[in-house]
């Protein structure tokens, strides 16, 4: 009876290496994603999130990396990436202010993980959005505007000037 039943349990355990990615996260899991989401500036530390999710601190990344495909660390970098994007596509405060804000503590590291994250340092993301905002005919590709018709204000300074669309 006891071997039946060990093969029984051994039938239902997936094998080591095999779990399920993307697996359905726990009531604790999906805790942590939304303290980390709400205050992405706050360093909750791990054995915080831990007790938070109800499990050890082991388990709590192994089980987040299964339900999330990222570490608990990695995705509050992301919510702290998104966060500066945010605030660095309006104008207001400089490039340190938000890299301080967001929950960096250094500019340097602020500055590479953004580039490497977005694809631009943040000094130029912030100057192609505020652009974008000035003047988004700009940014429009030219099919889209004779395709659409699209009325825009005129281009600043006389750059990039499209003729109106022929009437038919």
């Amino acid at each position: 009876m006891l071997g039946y039943l060990l093969e029984r349990l051994a039938a239902t355990r997936p094998e080591p290496g095999a779990e399920t990615i993307g697996a359905a996260p726990s009531p604790g899991l999906a805790l942590v994603k939304r303290a980390l989401e709400a205050h992405p500036e706050r360093s909750l530390g791990l054995e915080r999130m831990a007790r938070l999710a109800g499990c050890s601190r082991f388990h709590l990344v192994r089980a987040f990396r299964l339900a999330y495909r990222e570490t608990p660390h990695r995705y509050q970098v992301r919510c702290r990436i998104e966060k500066a994007k945010a605030l660095l596509a309006r104008p207001g405060p400089s490039v340190t202010e938000v890299c301080f804000e967001v929950g960096f503590e250094s500019l340097g590291s602020f500055s590479s993980l953004f580039k490497a994250m977005v694809g631009r340092s943040p000094s130029a993301y912030r100057a192609r959005s505020l652009a974008q905002l000035s003047n988004p005919r700009l940014f429009i590709p030219h099919c889209y505007i004779y395709r659409f018709g699209l009325k825009l204000p005129p281009p600043a300074r006389g750059h990039g000037a499209i003729p109106e669309k022929p009437a038919p």
